[in-house]
């Protein structure tokens, strides 16, 4: 928990959908955050190949270090945020720096600008936003433990809606529409989060802020032993990035030249509308798991986290390998791989991210010290960061190797991801029961 008192506002009155009115808050001001998010990342390799002809080695480098800045960024805007600024300040700032930098994306001459100004923003917006979610629960709140699903599902809508969107307008109006309009998202992030704001933990000035009370959990050795083990967690989630964030790079490379997407004659699937089938199947899946994680948890049965983000971890490497096989005889027969088989593979994926990502979101957010619940969330962030220049490097490798031979390699280090997340099951198990 943070060290900001929480608002108990937020235990009065009537609840929406089930859940406090906050989380509703936070999830429609981070839906709209993604929707920006997803639809300029959707056009932004295409973009880059296309419009700036940059090659396409260039442009995986490109994109991979702009998708890790975005995430090591939250590493000291968390910090800056649970030190010095309240939560609210941190999340408008943030918001106000990201609208800017979509807009300046309209400018070929600012391209480098603009993606800085976007990845600097959200290092103030991603975890203080985030942070907010626990201090809408009492302790007891037997809600507390599916929140980060739900909030999940939140950018997950926004991400399905963004490359339809976005991606729709950028593909056939041009890519600087698109960004506009990414811009425009932002301002209604914005605008959600002011309206909504007397439904979310109060925010307190650091200087009148007391000192939380020290728990058992809190102090020194249980406290190092739970930071130790949370950054082990990150170390192996770094390297199931690598294969995850393909999703966003090299997929669309092979989608555009090597997936027949026609339907009908005269109609052929737009390769940005691939990605919106990643958080539908999101947001379609995920009722069905909480749910069957909530009847785990009441017989006692649930896997840990760390069992969890094993097991999709595994999923992730077995979705890579399909398309490996799949890619390996599509290209032996000098021919293309129909777009269903895209689509399944897409399916597979998402359905072992619900077992990893807000999983461990989740995770980071349960342990966190007292007064450190942004810092904590930003380090969960931070594997984003190495986990992109990883997938950043991976992607150079494109041009290199066969699509048989680089999906089948991309599946391999996801596999050693699952290994790794599974050597950690019981100290992840003993640690939740402690905390």
């Amino acid at each position: 928990m943070s060290g900001e008192p929480a608002n108990t506002n937020h235990l009065a009155g009537r609840d929406w959908f089930g859940q406090p009115r906050g989380l509703t808050i936070l999830f429609l001001t981070e839906m709209w955050d993604q929707f920006s998010f997803f639809g300029m990342r959707a056009l932004l390799v295409l973009y880059m190949t296309k419009h700036l002809l940059m090659a396409q080695q260039n442009a995986s480098w490109v994109y991979g270090l702009y998708a890790a800045s975005v995430y090591l960024t939250p590493i000291f805007g968390g910090m800056i945020t649970d030190r010095w600024l309240t939560r609210r300040t941190a999340v408008l700032t943030g918001a106000t720096i990201m609208m800017i930098g979509h807009f300046l994306m309209a400018s070929e001459g600012l391209f480098y600008w603009a993606l800085g100004t976007i990845a600097l923003g959200n290092g103030l917006f991603l975890p203080s936003l985030a942070s907010q979610i626990d201090d809408l629960y009492v302790a007891d709140d037997p809600r507390r433990r599916s929140a980060y699903n739900i909030y999940y599902v939140g950018i997950n809508l926004g991400a399905f809606a963004a490359p339809l969107v976005i991606g729709t307008v950028g593909e056939v109006f041009g890519f600087h529409w698109g960004f506009a309009l990414a811009g425009l998202g932002m301002i209604v992030a914005i605008a959600t989060y002011v309206a909504g704001g007397r439904y979310l933990p109060a925010a307190v000035p650091k200087t009148s802020r007391t000192k939380p009370t020290e728990t058992a959990r809190d102090r020194p050795t249980p406290l190092k032993t739970r930071l130790v083990l949370l950054v082990v967690v990150a170390a192996a989630v770094v390297v199931f990035r690598g294969a995850y964030e393909q999703l966003g790079n090299t997929i669309p490379l092979w989608a555009d030249a090597k997936v027949d997407r026609t339907v009908t004659t005269g109609l052929t699937i737009p390769v940005t509308w691939f990605q919106s089938l990643n958080p539908m199947t999101v947001f379609l899946l995920t009722p069905a798991f909480v749910a069957g994680w909530t009847r785990q948890a009441k017989r006692g049965r649930e896997p840990s986290s760390a069992a969890k983000m094993a097991l999709g971890a595994a999923v992730i490497g077995l979705a890579f390998l399909l398309i490996a096989v799949v890619g390996a005889y599509a290209q032996a027969r000098a021919g293309i791989t129909p777009w269903p088989l895209l689509a399944a593979f897409i399916v597979l994926l998402t359905a072992g991210e619900l077992f990893i990502l807000p999983v461990g979101l989740g995770l980071f957010g349960r342990l966190a010290p007292a007064g450190l619940t942004a810092t904590t969330i930003a380090l969960w962030y931070s594997a984003g960061f190495f986990g992109n220049l990883f997938a950043g490097w991976l992607g150079t490798l494109w041009s290199t190797l066969s699509v048989g031979t680089f999906f089948a390699l991309t599946a391999a280090i996801a596999l050693a991801s699952a290994a790794l997340l599974g050597c950690l099951i019981p100290w992840v198990r003993e640690t939740e029961r402690s905390a």
